[in-house]
Formats: structure tokens, C-alpha cells, sequence
């Protein structure tokens, strides 16, 4: 007599991780957002001189906060 075992499992149609992975990016996306904008508005609220310490201009707070750093070329003597 011969027994035929299958070991082999066909996935669910749709998997229940997928679905948890984009909310997930969804609200890390949005909680960055959140905290950029944050950061903007405290930036925004400092005086020129203020900025100048911390190495940017008013013009360059966005990029500042968007890409992580200011404009290379601000403060470099010419």
C-alpha cells in the first residue's frame, strides 16, 4: 500500500501582511511629514542671526529640512 503525503502549502490569495505593511508605510510617511513640517515651522520662527549660527539662510530652511542638509555652497568664501 502506498501513502502520498503532500507537504506543499498554496499560499492565501490575498496575504494579511501586505495589507499591514502599507498602513505602516502609510503612517511612518505621514509621521515624517508631520515632523518635517515641525521642524520648518521652528525654523521658520527664528531670526536671521539665529539661522547664520546653525549654518543656513531663511531661503534655505526648506532644503535644510527636506534633504537633511543646507546648501553646500552658503558661508564658502569666493
Amino acid at each position: 500500500m502506498t501513502t502520498i503525503y503532500t507537504t506543499a502549502q498554496s499560499a492565501p490569495a490575498i496575504a494579511p501582511g501586505g495589507f499591514t505593511r502599507v498602513l505602516g508605510n502609510l503612517a511612518n510617511g505621514l509621521a515624517a511629514h508631520w515632523v518635517r513640517r515641525e521642524a520648518i515651522k521652528v525654523l521658520r520662527a527664528m531670526d536671521d542671526r539665529e539661522l547664520r549660527d546653525i549654518g543656513i539662510t531663511r531661503s534655505h530652511i526648506e532644503d535644510a529640512v527636506m534633504r537633511g542638509r543646507p546648501d553646500p555652497e552658503f558661508g564658502r568664501l569666493r
